[in-house]
């Protein structure tokens, strides 16, 4: 599923309109900053790779809009861009590690004529989406050391092909197994209130065949007692220092009820997400969306009285001690994080 795609021929932008799904598979254009900005605050692309490799080629084909008398010029209009771009979605650092790729190349490469820059600046987008697929392989590949056959696996929120490319995080492991033979049984939560696990997961997962039932959120629990769940994958949009991770909002609660039941919780995801510089869980800036998501989204009527208030933060935060391991493309790492993260980047 080619959920960003760049036609260089036209100089275009397209990707797929998770907002859309599962009714409807319709390819979008992004050819300007505001669509760039809408398509990420309004979830049209979602998952924190997905929305990096974005925005790689967001920041190109907006660099190549930009009528600059000199390079100092065409680099300050560039970072306005990425200031504009960063401003959609707060908690998503691979959103912020992109774009701040992007500058910085751009500001490395001041000495060149501006349209090399450009040119570069491309190749720099094509690269960060090749990495991101080759990083789902390997991702898949330890993570699926984690199961074995004709395990049940439950995850949260969406972490598959849409979310990243080609296999996805959190369902890379279940996606390679299947190419390989083998079978799980897949319980995806239906992720309140954007419904991601339905719309997405539930969707790319039936497609590729897997056997995977649709549950409400508040049935983690009973799966998860009934003794149906090995183990739970989820992805991630921000690993802290200390191995707190932020994830869609309810991930955190799955996490208390897998140690509760004594089921390993595996938090699947590049170490682009991965943020040393934030020191604990705490530190995470938590995005609070529009309360009319909760109210009236997906819903023929409203199903709350008119000028209730409403509470919506977009992302909960798992405490690394209810966190078993942490699956990147470089290996799995494990308790304590603060040493084990750490080790990544030397």
């Amino acid at each position: 599923m080619e959920n960003i795609r760049y036609d260089e021929n036209e100089n275009k932008l397209y990707i797929i309109d998770q907002s859309l799904l599962p009714n409807e598979e319709r390819e979008i254009l992004l050819d300007t900053a505001e669509q760039m900005f809408d398509a990420i605050k309004k979830l049209k692309v979602r998952g924190a790779p997905a929305i990096g490799i974005c925005a790689g080629y967001c920041l190109y084909v907006l660099s190549t809009k930009i009528n600059a008398k000199n390079t100092d010029d065409f680099i300050n209009q560039l970072e306005k861009y990425a200031d504009y771009l960063n401003s959609s979605r707060p908690t998503a650092v691979n959103l912020s590690w992109a774009l701040r790729r992007m500058t910085s190349l751009a500001k490395k490469n001041k000495a060149l004529p501006m349209e090399e820059i450009k040119r570069n600046l491309l190749q720099c987008a094509r690269d960060i989406h090749n990495e991101d697929i080759d990083m789902c392989r390997r991702i898949s590949e330890h993570g699926l050391t984690l199961i074995k056959n004709g395990d049940g696996i439950l995850t949260h929120c969406n972490a598959g092909p849409l979310a990243t490319s080609k296999y996805g995080t959190a369902l890379g492991p279940i996606l390679l197994g299947k190419e390989r033979g083998m079978e799980f049984r897949v319980y995806a939560d239906e992720t309140r209130p954007l419904l991601q696990g339905a719309r997405l997961t539930s969707y790319e997962l039936y497609k590729a065949e897997v056997d995977v039932t649709l549950i409400c959120d508040n049935m983690a629990n009973t799966v998860m007692k009934n003794g149906w769940i090995d183990a739970v994958f989820v992805g991630c949009d921000r690993v802290a220092a200390n191995g707190d991770t932020a994830n869609k909002i309810g991930t955190c609660g799955v996490a208390i009820l897998a140690k509760h039941y004594g089921i390993p919780f595996y938090v699947l995801g590049p170490t682009s997400t991965i943020d040393l510089n934030c020191k604990t869980g705490a530190d995470i800036e938590i995005e609070e969306r529009d309360p009319e998501e909760i109210k009236k989204m997906f819903y023929e009527k409203p199903m709350a009285p008119e000028g209730v208030k409403c509470f919506n933060p977009a992302f909960d935060v798992t405490d690394a001690e209810l966190i078993s391991g942490i699956v990147t493309q470089n290996g799995i790492c494990r308790p304590p994080y603060s040493e084990s993260l750490t080790k990544l980047f030397k």
